[in-house]
C-alpha cells in the first residue's frame, strides 16, 4: 500500500508565503485522502503493488476516472511539495540557459508561468516542463498531469486548486502565484529534474508501496522525452 510521504520541511517552514495551517490541511487532509482512496481503488482494479506512476497511466488507459483522479492527485501533491523550499535561489547552469532560451530570462518565465496559472479556469495545476522542443509552461485541469502527456518531463508545478491558497490569499490566485514564484520555488529540485530529463541522474518518483515513511524525493527514474 502507498503511504503518505511526509513533507520535506516543517509546517511553518514556508511562512509567510504559505502558512502552517494551510500546509497542515493541505498535506494531512487533502493529500492523505487521495493516497488512501488510491489504495482502495487500486486494489479493486488489480493494480496494488504497482508503482504509482504505472497506476496513474494504467487508470488513464482504462478510462478508470475515479482511480485516475485519486492516483494522479496523490502523485501531483508529492511532486508539488518538492517544488518548494525555505531556501530558494536563482536557477543556474543548464536550466538557467534553457530558461533564457525559452522565455528570454527568469522574469520572462515568471510572467509566462503566472499568466498561465491566472488564466486557468477552475481547479488544476501549472507546470514548467521539458520537451523535445525545449521548455514550456502548461496548465492541466483537475487531476491531469504530465505523466499522461507524451514527451513532457516535469520540472516544477504549482497547485491551482483553491485549497492550496484560500486560507492565506482568499480568491487572490495572482497574488499567490506571484509570491510563490518569488519566495519558495525549489530551483535545486528543478535543476535535478532538468538533468534527469537529459539523461543525467534520476527524476522524481513516488515512494514505492511499502517502502516506509522516508522523505519524499527522487527515488527512481522517470521515462525521459526524446531530445
Amino acid at each position: 500500500m502507498f503511504e503518505l510521504p511526509p513533507l520535506p520541511y516543517d509546517y511553518d517552514a514556508l511562512e509567510p508565503t504559505i502558512s502552517a495551517e494551510t500546509l497542515q490541511f493541505h498535506h494531512d487532509k487533502h493529500h492523505k485522502a487521495y493516497v488512501e482512496k488510491t489504495n482502495t481503488l487500486a486494489k479493486k482494479a488489480g493494480l496494488d503493488g504497482r508503482p504509482l506512476e504505472e497506476v496513474v497511466r494504467e487508470a488513464k488507459k482504462r478510462g478508470d476516472q475515479g482511480l485516475f483522479n485519486n492516483a494522479a492527485q496523490a502523485w501531483n501533491h508529492a511532486f508539488f511539495w518538492r517544488c518548494m523550499s525555505p531556501q530558494t535561489a536563482q536557477p543556474s547552469g543548464a536550466l538557467a540557459q534553457a530558461i533564457d532560451q525559452a522565455f528570454g530570462g527568469l522574469d520572462g518565465f515568471k510572467k509566462a508561468f503566472a499568466e498561465e496559472g491566472e488564466a486557468h479556469f477552475g481547479s488544476g495545476w501549472v507546470w514548467l516542463a521539458a520537451g523535445a522542443d525545449g521548455l514550456k509552461v502548461i496548465s492541466t485541469h483537475d487531476a491531469e498531469d504530465t505523466l499522461v502527456r507524451d514527451g513532457l518531463f516535469p520540472l516544477l508545478v504549482c497547485d491551482l486548486w483553491e485549497h492550496a491558497y484560500y486560507l492565506d490569499y482568499q480568491n487572490d490566485r495572482p497574488g499567490f502565484l506571484k509570491r510563490w514564484l518569488a519566495e519558495v520555488v525549489n530551483w535545486s529540485f528543478a535543476e535535478r529534474q532538468f538533468a534527469a530529463a537529459n539523461g543525467q541522474g534520476e527524476g522524481f518518483r513516488f515512494p514505492q508501496p511499502g517502502a516506509g515513511q522516508g522523505r519524499a524525493g527522487e527515488t527512481g527514474e522517470e521515462p525521459r522525452p526524446a531530445h
